[in-house]
Formats: C-alpha cells, sequence, structure tokens
C-alpha cells in the first residue's frame, strides 16, 4: 500500500527522556511475607497488613546477607521514550524484565530525534577500561547539534519518499538512527531493577563503580525515583548496602 502524507513531517529534536510508572504492586510489606514465609508459614500472611516500618530491620538483613528472592514478589511497570539506542543497552537485562516496545513494522515511526542537551559531557578522555568524559566546547556542541539535526533530517525524509513509492514500514525503516526516540513497556520486579540501577547508574553510595551512558542513566534515575516511592524501606536499604543487588 503507497503511503501519501498531506504533508512532509517535520523533524523534532528533544534531549529528554521520560518514564512514566502505569501499573504497579509493590510495596515493602510484600518483602516481609516472602521472608516470613520461611519460618511462619500460613502466619506470614499477617505481614500483609503489618506497619513494615516495624521490620525493616528485617528488609536490611536480608539486602545485607544478600537474600534476594523476597525481594521479587512486586511488580512495576514503565512507560518509557527514548532512543532507539537506550533500548538496545536495555535489552541486557533479562532476568526478571519483560519489554514490548512500538514496532517500525506495524506503524510510521515519528520524527522525533535525540540531540544531546548542554550538559552532556561530549568528549572522552583515556584509553578504554580507563577513561573519563569532559565538557564540550561551545564550538563542540554547535557542532553536535547541526551535524545530527542535518543527518536526522536527510534519514527522515529517505523514509518518507520510500513509504510514498509504496515500499514496506518494515524495509524503509532501515534507513533511521539509532536517535530516533522510540516508546516500550518494561515491566520488572524490585531485585531486577536494583541489578538494574547497580549497573546503570553512578551514585556516591554505591560500593562497586559503574560507568553507564548518561542517557540509560536518565531513564534509570526517573525509575528509581518511582521506585522509591512505593517501596521506601527496601530503597533506603539498597542505598545502605552499596547498591548492590541481593
Amino acid at each position: 500500500m503507497t503511503e501519501t502524507p498531506a504533508e512532509i513531517e517535520k523533524a523534532s529534536f528533544r534531549s529528554d527522556v521520560t518514564v512514566e510508572l502505569v501499573k504497579h504492586s509493590a510495596a515493602d510489606s510484600d518483602v516481609l511475607w516472602a521472608a516470613r514465609v520461611s519460618t511462619a508459614g500460613e502466619q506470614s500472611l499477617e505481614e500483609i497488613t503489618k506497619d513494615p516500618e516495624r521490620s525493616k530491620g528485617l528488609i536490611n538483613f536480608l539486602m545485607r546477607d544478600r537474600h534476594g528472592s523476597p525481594f521479587e514478589h512486586n511488580s512495576m511497570t514503565f512507560f518509557i521514550s527514548a532512543p532507539i539506542f537506550v533500548f538496545r543497552e536495555f535489552m541486557r537485562h533479562r532476568v526478571g524484565w519483560s519489554y514490548n516496545e512500538e514496532s517500525g513494522r506495524y506503524r510510521r515511526l515519528e520524527p522525533v530525534f535525540y540531540v544531546p542537551g548542554e550538559a552532556r559531557k561530549l568528549v572522552q578522555q583515556g584509553r578504554p577500561g580507563k577513561y573519563e568524559f569532559v565538557e564540550g566546547t561551545p564550538a563542540q556542541h554547535e557542532l553536535t547539534g547541526r551535524v545530527m539535526e542535518d543527518a536526522y533530517r536527510h534519514a527522515y525524509e529517505a523514509y518518507q519518499e520510500m513509504l510514498a513509492a509504496g515500499v514496506a514500514r518494515e524495509v524503509a525503516r532501515a534507513v533511521l538512527p539509532v536517535g530516533l526516540f522510540s516508546s516500550m513497556y518494561a515491566t520488572c520486579n524490585a531485585r531486577s531493577l536494583m541489578h538494574f540501577l547497580g549497573l546503570r547508574t553512578q551514585h556516591e553510595q554505591a560500593a562497586v563503580p559503574s560507568f553507564p551512558q548518561r542517557e540509560i542513566e536518565m531513564v534509570g534515575e526517573r525509575m528509581e525515583a518511582h521506585w522509591a516511592g512505593l517501596m521506601p524501606l527496601t530503597h533506603a536499604a539498597f542505598n545502605a548496602n552499596g547498591r548492590v543487588a541481593p
């Protein structure tokens, strides 16, 4: 089927990411009843209605000694909008995660592209395994924005040209860059999220240093903020014990 848009869509550019918590079943009490079944059996159900503040020491013990399975009995579903290259890094996290992403086979992809903001460090110094990122110069920021935007516009014009000529979406999408924004649902539990955060965020309380790409760290920071509101005792124990997933 030939696609004939009424007018050429113009590209738009953004430097942020968005993370929305769309559904959840997650509370600190979930950790407690899951842990106490080992010693209390059916009486562990009483923990569902108890104030978890009374048992925050147990949560800290489980985190410290890495008894991880009680942290799996919960669920959070996020709707994330980010550049495609962020999602390709996301797919490295497979245990405890479920993903569904928008498809370029079934819908026309919107011309929304990522351009780094002024705060994004541009220059990599040092050798692999021992490098750092530093601020770019105003000229480097201007160059990066201008070149990226020009490349994105040309790529999307080529995409639209092929669609208008009747080329299938799944073929035409091949010209689009990984800076294109996509969206997906990502579902996880607290244990799998902690593992993600331990690798994909930098934090002063982390016992093991991590060196994530800034864009996926931005997503991680927003997910962590949602999770911290749902499970504050678990989040505090995670930080207090070096941000290492149990």
